[in-house]
C-alpha cells in the first residue's frame, strides 16, 4: 500500500469541506520504531482501489502480537521480513479486518460494493487500523451473515495459525490427546475448540483466573499452570500445541508420546527461534517430532475458518473492545499479556 501523508486529526470531521469527506479518512498512523506512544491518530489520504482491488469501509479490526511487534520493530528480523530498516515501510499497522466493500476495481468480477468480507492484510501492506482500506480481491472472504463484524475481525490470523498448527503441522488426528498451552490466549483459544472440532481430546493449560474460561470453550481438562507443571506431571500427549513458550523443547518430550508431535506457535522469540532451528536436530533422535510453526495467509484456510464461525463450531473469545483512536491503548494492554483470547478494535462513525 502506498505511503500516505498524514494530517492533524484535531480538527473535527463536520469542519472538513465537502471535498475533504470524500478523499480522506482517520487512520493510525506511525513514522518511527516504539512503544504506543509512536502511533499518532491522524486525518490521510483515502486509498483508492486498483483494477484488481477493492476499498473496504473497515467496521472492525483486532489485535495481534504481531501489531505490537512491527510497531516496536522487534525482533530485528521483522525489519528484514517487511521492510523499513530504519522506520517503518508501512504507515498504517493493522492486520486482521472485517468490513463491506465500497468500491471495486474494473477486474473485481468476484466482489461488489455492499458484500461484507473478512481479510489478513499481513501481505498486503497492512492498513487495517483505518477507516478504509484497499485489498486485493483475492485476499478478500465473505464473511457469514450471522457472524458479527467483530467476531470475523478477531479471527484471520489466529484462528487460521491453530488451524494449520494443529492440522498440517501437529497432523492431528480424531481421538488423540492434544495439549495446549496458552489455552486462554488468542490463538489458544481458537485451538481448544478446532481442536474439538478435529475430535480430539483436549487438555488446556492457563492460570487458575481463566480455568473455567477454558472448560467452557470445551476443554476436557484444564491444568493451573500455577499449581502443575505440565513437563513433569506423568501425562503424555500425542500432540503439544504451545503457545506460550513457558517451558523449553527438551522439557515438553517428558509429555510426549514416543511419537508425539510438538509444535510451538509463540512464546519468548528465543525459544521460538530455538524451536525453529534446534527442532528438527531434536526430531532425528527418535520418533518425536519437534518444531516451530510458521503461518501460511491463504484465502482457503481463511475461508474454512468463516465456515467454522458459521457453524458455531468455532466461536471467537473476545476480551476487550477499543476504538480506533485507542489503538495504542489496546496494543498496550494486549502487550503486556492480560488479554483472554482477541481485543478488537471498532471503526469510529457509520459503517
Amino acid at each position: 500500500m502506498a505511503e500516505t501523508e498524514s494530517r492533524s486529526a484535531s480538527a473535527s470531521p463536520a469542519s472538513a469541506t465537502t471535498a475533504e469527506a470524500t478523499t480522506t479518512m482517520h487512520a493510525v498512523v506511525q513514522s518511527v520504531y516504539g512503544g504506543p506512544e509512536v502511533l499518532e491518530f491522524a486525518e490521510v489520504d483515502r486509498p483508492i482501489p486498483g483494477d484488481d482491488e477493492a476499498l473496504v469501509r473497515v467496521v472492525a479490526a483486532s489485535v495481534g502480537a504481531g501489531d505490537w511487534h512491527l510497531m516496536r520493530g522487534t525482533p530485528f528480523l521483522i525489519r528484514l521480513i517487511y521492510g523499513g530498516y530504519r522506520r517503518p515501510k508501512f504507515p498504517t499497522p493493522g492486520v486482521d479486518i472485517a468490513g463491506r466493500i465500497e468500491a471495486v476495481g474494473a477486474d473485481v468480477t468476484t466482489f461488489q460494493p455492499g458484500d461484507e468480507v473478512i481479510a489478513d492484510l499481513s501481505e498486503h501492506g497492512f492498513g487495517g487500523f483505518a477507516e478504509y482500506v484497499r485489498v486485493p480481491a483475492t485476499a478478500l472472504v465473505s464473511k457469514p451473515a450471522k457472524v458479527s463484524f467483530e467476531a470475523a475481525a478477531a479471527s484471520p490470523t489466529s484462528a487460521v495459525a491453530a488451524l494449520q498448527a494443529l492440522r498440517d503441522a501437529g497432523r492431528l488426528q480424531a481421538g488423540e490427546h492434544v495439549l495446549v498451552n496458552g489455552a486462554s490466549g488468542g490463538v489458544g483459544t481458537f485451538a481448544v475448540q478446532i481442536a474439538k472440532h478435529l475430535g480430539a481430546e483436549v487438555t488446556g493449560v492457563c492460570s487458575t483466573a481463566k480455568m473455567e474460561l477454558v472448560r467452557s470453550i470445551g476443554a476436557d481438562h484444564v491444568i493451573d499452570y500455577t499449581e502443575t507443571d505440565v513437563t513433569s506431571a506423568g501425562t503424555q500427549y500425542d500432540l503439544i500445541l504451545d503457545t506460550a513458550g513457558s517451558h523449553s523443547m527438551r522439557a515438553y518430550r517428558h509429555a510426549l508420546t514416543p511419537t508425539g508431535r510438538y509444535v510451538m506457535v509463540g512464546g519468548p522469540t528465543g525459544r521460538f527461534l530455538t524451536a525453529l532451528v534446534l527442532g528438527p536436530l531434536l526430531s532425528m533422535t527418535g520418533e518425536q517430532e519437534l518444531g516451530g510453526f510458521s503461518l501460511e495467509v491463504n484465502s482457503d484456510d481463511l475461508a474454512s475458518v468463516a465456515g467454522l464461525l458459521e457453524s458455531g463450531d468455532v466461536t471467537p473469545v473476545i476480551d476487550r473492545r477499543y476504538e480506533l483512536r485507542e489503538v495504542p491503548e489496546a496494543i498496550s494492554y494486549l502487550e503486556d499479556g492480560r488479554a483472554t483470547g482477541k481485543v478488537v478494535i471498532t471503526s469510529e462513525g457509520p459503517p
